[in-house]
């Protein structure tokens, strides 16, 4: 079992002007080897193969690693164009990327080492991490990252052993999600939704206004993105704690969670997208998915069809619009909550059978 771990790294000035050199080195190789493959596909019909890309990377300032993982990236991308284009499915072709755009350098084997609260890298040296956590298992691979803010993140990946998950005794339930709550359990327990760009947006929309007023290229205009940056950086915290809260409590009380299988992307495309990526729904069951198995809990995802409009007792459709938001069933009187309803229906069809 493959698992990320993620620790604030704090180089030093020097380390901070060679990471960034190395990542403007990353820019300019990725955009020369995308020109290239896009010349070779006009001119022969096809596209540059990893053999060519690999030659053109060598002896360019990277470590060897780093800049054969930029052109199996590069590759990957290329061909799951082709493999989309050919589904008929939507995709982009590889862009060329600006120095703030290229934020990552990738070690998939080797030229890493954990010492303590260090990370010796090669051709950086030293770097100091902050590591709240122990690393579990046999490290794989090492990914330094910049955000949008100048911070600078290690992100490793590190296969643990199989071990033996706890039996978990809890009640099983379904769980609807909604938009003024962010989500109701069949047991009637609602989880509240935090909101957390409304939280943010003034301070957000302030900073947006002042770096609209700097001049492009000027050190101010630097700073100001860097404010925004940060403040986006922290409304994204903020989410992520409360979703890794609320998903860690739901999997430790509960023996198996039933959920609706939405299309997550298509509803944010829709009416209210804003506030359904604001709560993360997608978020929260992706989480829920990777840490119900350490927690001996079980997820099981329903057709969401009619789940709000069927009566949980009796079976009977009941129509309803968004605004009726109790549920009053004619058939067998039932009167309850819609959201509520909708929960106790999710779990029957994970049940059946």
């Amino acid at each position: 079992m493959l698992r990320a771990y993620r620790f604030r790294s704090y180089p030093d000035r020097s380390q901070t002007e060679t990471l960034n050199h190395h990542l403007w080195l990353s820019k300019e190789l990725w955009n020369r080897m995308l020109d290239y493959s896009k010349s070779k596909y006009k001119r022969d019909g096809k596209f540059a193969s990893k053999k060519e890309l690999r030659e053109m990377v060598k002896h360019q300032g990277l470590y060897s690693q780093v800049a054969q993982e930029l052109v199996d990236r590069l590759v990957d991308a290329t061909w799951r164009f082709v493999r989309m284009k050919k589904a008929c499915e939507e995709c982009g072709f590889p862009r060329f990327k600006s120095f703030g755009r290229m934020k990552s350098l990738c070690y998939p084997q080797m030229g890493f080492r954990l010492m303590g609260n260090c990370l010796k890298v090669t051709l950086f040296g030293e770097v100091k991490l902050k590591l709240h956590r122990p690393i579990k298992g046999k490290i794989k691979t090492l990914v330094l990252k910049r955000e949008s803010s100048g911070k600078w993140f290690a992100i490793f990946t590190a296969e643990e052993a199989e071990q033996i998950h706890q039996i978990n005794h809890g009640a099983k339930v379904g769980i609807d999600f909604g938009l003024s709550k962010l989500a109701v359990v069949s047991d009637g327990s609602v989880i509240a939704n935090p909101r957390h760009i409304k939280k943010h947006e003034e301070k957000i929309a302030v900073l947006g206004r002042q770096l609209s007023k700097k001049k492009k290229g000027s050190h101010n205009r630097v700073k100001a993105k860097v404010k925004l940056a940060r403040a986006y950086e922290k409304l994204a915290n903020s989410r992520l704690d409360f979703l890794h809260k609320t998903s860690s409590s739901l999997v430790r009380k509960y023996s198996m969670i039933s959920l609706e299988n939405l299309n997550i992307k298509g509803m944010t495309q829709e009416k209210f997208g804003k506030q359904i990526n604001d709560a993360g729904r997608g978020m929260l069951a992706s989480m829920l998915c990777y840490k119900t198995e350490s927690a001996g809990c079980r997820i099981v995802f329903v057709n969401p069809e009619g789940t709000t409009q069927q009566c949980s007792r009796c079976g009977i459709v009941v129509p309803k619009t968004l605004a009726d938001r109790v549920h009053n069933c004619p058939g067998c009187g039932l009167v309850l909550d819609r959201d509520l309803n909708a929960a106790h229906n999710i779990l029957k069809r994970s049940t059946v059978g």
